[in-house]
Order: C-alpha cells, then sequence, then structure tokens
C-alpha cells in the first residue's frame, strides 16, 4: 500500500519536503555574526571551527534547523541574502519592541524602518523584517489561518486588523 500527499501523486525516487532545515549566509566579521545570532536572536551555537572562519548554529531543536556562518573578510564584494524563521503570531508582533531594545531596527516589506510587522496579504503571513550585521535581510514570520485577502498587497498588521473583511 502506498501512502502519497493528497497534493501530489506518489513518486518513489524523491522524498516529500517538509521544510528547510538549513542555510548559510557569508558575514564580514564571524565574532559580531556569533554575537548577534547566539545574543540577540537567541540561536544556540552548535559548534564554531575557527581554522575555517565559520560557526553553526541551531534553529530550536537541532533536527530542526541549522544556520552556518562563513566569514569572508574584508572584500568589498558583498552578497546580501535574505532568510525567514518561522514564529508564533505573538512573537512576531512582540518582535519589534525586543528587536529595538537590542539595538536593531526594525523595518518593513521594503527596507523602511517600522516599528510594527507588516501583513503580506496573498499568503497571508505576518512579518517582521530586520538586517544582520552584514546588511542580510531578516524576517521573522507567522502564516495566517485566516483567508487570504491579494487586495490587501503588503501594509503593516495594524491596517489587516481594520481592515474591511473581504467578501467570501
Amino acid at each position: 500500500m502506498t501512502t502519497s500527499h493528497p497534493e501530489r501523486p506518489a513518486d518513489p525516487s524523491i522524498p516529500r519536503i517538509l521544510g528547510l532545515y538549513e542555510t548559510h549566509l557569508t558575514v564580514a566579521n564571524l565574532q559580531r555574526s556569533l554575537s548577534f545570532y547566539r545574543d540577540v536572536l537567541k540561536l544556540e551555537v552548535g559548534t564554531v571551527i575557527e581554522s575555517r572562519n565559520v560557526a553553526f548554529l541551531w534553529i530550536d531543536d537541532k533536527r530542526m534547523g541549522m544556520l552556518g556562518l562563513w566569514e569572508t573578510g574584508s572584500s568589498p564584494l558583498k552578497m546580501r541574502l535574505h532568510i525567514a524563521f518561522r514564529t508564533s503570531l505573538a512573537d512576531v508582533i512582540g518582535s519589534a519592541a525586543a528587536l529595538k531594545a537590542h539595538g536593531v531596527q526594525p523595518k518593513g516589506f521594503n527596507g523602511e524602518p517600522l516599528d510594527e510587522p507588516v501583513v503580506v496579504g496573498w499568503m497571508p503571513a505576518v512579518s517582521q523584517y530586520f538586517s544582520d550585521p552584514d546588511g542580510h535581510s531578516i524576517e521573522f514570520i507567522h502564516v495566517l489561518e485566516e483567508a487570504a485577502d491579494p487586495d490587501f498587497g503588503v501594509k503593516p498588521y495594524s491596517q489587516w486588523l481594520s481592515r474591511p473583511k473581504p467578501a467570501t
């Protein structure tokens, strides 16, 4: 007997992806970035390999996710990346104040300073954006169980709460 995901037929050669386990970011200064992800975002250090200028941090339980930080030095060429951390709704809502308490400016979808999360209406999801010390775009995200509202666009959470609800 073969079971399959309801939206995808069984394919014996390809495992079904359940979520993202790890991602890696390049950083200019490993110790500075390690301090940010360990002390501000509270990720647990898995290991630091000084000979390779790399650190690995656990996201939640080590079976759930990992972040690798790779020091590239002071090269003028930089790559900025994006990573989103799935969190609870309450944590996304409270994250702007927590980030500011750690000297980190919360941002809106387009990188503008914004002291509250935004909602991406087509998903819908509530998100708080900010940057790490290397300018990587970091996001706390919680997918809402409400119906999507693509016409909403991307606006502050307070506007999502006060909007007229779409007709169903």
